[in-house]
């Protein structure tokens, strides 16, 4: 019999009742450190004081009225997002995937108003991952989550990860822009070199096509600036974003210069719950948080610090661990053939420490932004002890089931 709350997840058997900063507690007492964050989520951790009670606050005020009417909160994260990036307009909406949805639009919306509506198709990448819905699942182009949903969104060309010469080749009198996660997350915490940024901004001047930026998961400061493109000293014409963005309440945006802005006039998207004052007070209070004086500097220096101590972990586990990879807080460790990222995922747990599964057999490192140093040792300490497992039970089978 079908359980009441569809199984479209493999869920681990861990029910949590409370969190703290980087902390969290089942309701049978036991502590995980949480190195997850919801995928990335909980951008400024569990139950921080000040995202709490301002949406508290909201809350008792009002929480949705409609973008049938002036949301001043969303005036104000607007502008404060506006201030703060490449972006002259941002549009409010509830997750990634409708803002990479919603940029997809945006971008053929743009060469459909600028006389060139034969272009509509966008260069992606192997490895990607851009959302759940039809034409983002197209976008993101593997074949295990396209299977049984029918004919697949026309409109994608994809070409293998950081290779120039493949992009170069894919373009053509169809091609509108590219599309581009700075680093993959799901598909294995691979980061995009930043010369390989700075290239594609280049040809897509070259070639008057759009250049858009997924920062669904590694944006809004999880790889020590605001934003990951800034460290390529590029931008982009339009760019996603979710997750981190509203400390954990659900808020996505698409941020665009004027010239992609502009086209989305009234009528042409829309959204029923995106940026209405509840999400949009816990963004601003989320944006109090990491704009503060001192912060991303906080997250960078404890990112090296985490990365330094996973460099020293891998060489000590050689023969498990094949490499470390990622940017700022979203890290992914690389394991070796034979050895499975779920085996790892699954003794970390029984150490105490969440992480997330990626794809290309990675262990993926997603900490809420406000870890400190010695957090990072502490997940460090937990993930040899998991590893320490891994090699216990490979070496004595039947551990594994004890």
């Amino acid at each position: 019999m079908i359980a009441a709350l569809m199984p479209t997840y493999n869920r681990a058997d861990l029910a949590f009742e409370r969190g703290e900063g980087a902390r969290l507690w089942t309701e049978d007492g036991r502590r995980f450190l949480d190195f997850g964050s919801g995928i990335a989520t909980s951008s400024v951790g569990h139950a921080h004081p000040h995202l709490v009670k301002t949406i508290a606050e909201q809350a008792a005020k009002v929480m949705h009225v409609s973008n049938l009417y002036r949301v001043p909160q969303a005036e104000r994260l607007a502008a404060r997002h506006v201030a703060a990036s490449f972006a002259d307009s941002v549009f409010f909406c509830n997750s990634g995937a409708e803002a990479n949805e919603g940029m997809i639009k945006a971008m053929r919306k743009t060469m459909a108003e600028t006389g060139r509506g034969e272009r509509f198709r966008f260069i992606t990448f192997e490895g990607a991952f851009h959302g759940r819905t039809l034409a983002t699942l197209a976008a993101t182009g593997n074949a295990k989550y396209l299977e049984g949903f029918g004919p697949k969104v026309d409109g994608f060309d994809q070409v293998p990860f950081g290779n120039m010469n493949a992009v170069r080749d894919a373009v053509g009198p169809a091609t509108a822009g590219v599309i581009i996660e700075p680093v993959q997350g799901e598909g294995g915490v691979r980061p995009a070199e930043l010369r390989f940024l700075r290239e594609l901004r280049a040809m897509c001047d070259e070639y008057g096509l759009l250049l858009g930026l997924d920062e669904v998961q590694i944006g809004m400061g999880r790889s020590g600036k605001l934003w990951a493109h800034q460290w390529a000293g590029i931008e982009p014409d339009v760019m996603s974003a979710a997750k981190g963005i509203g400390g954990g309440f659900p808020l996505g945006a698409i941020l665009a210069k004027e010239h992609v802005a502009k086209h989305l006039k009234p009528g042409t998207h829309g959204t029923t719950y995106g940026g209405n004052p509840l999400a949009c007070a816990a963004g601003n209070a989320v944006l109090d948080i990491i704009l503060a004086p001192g912060f991303l500097d906080q997250v960078d220096r404890v990112a090296r610090h985490l990365w330094r101590a996973l460099l020293a972990l891998k060489e000590r586990n050689s023969d498990l661990v094949e490499d470390i990879r990622g940017a700022g807080l979203l890290l992914g460790i690389k394991l070796r053939d034979g050895v499975l990222n779920t085996d790892f995922q699954a003794a970390a747990v029984a150490e105490g420490l969440l992480t997330v599964a990626a794809g290309q057999n990675v262990l993926r490192l997603a900490p809420p932004l406000i870890i400190t140093e010695a957090e990072a040792d502490e997940a460090v300490d937990l993930l040899g002890r998991a590893l320490g497992r891994l090699r216990a039970a490979a070496a004595t089978p039947q551990a594994a089931a004890q």
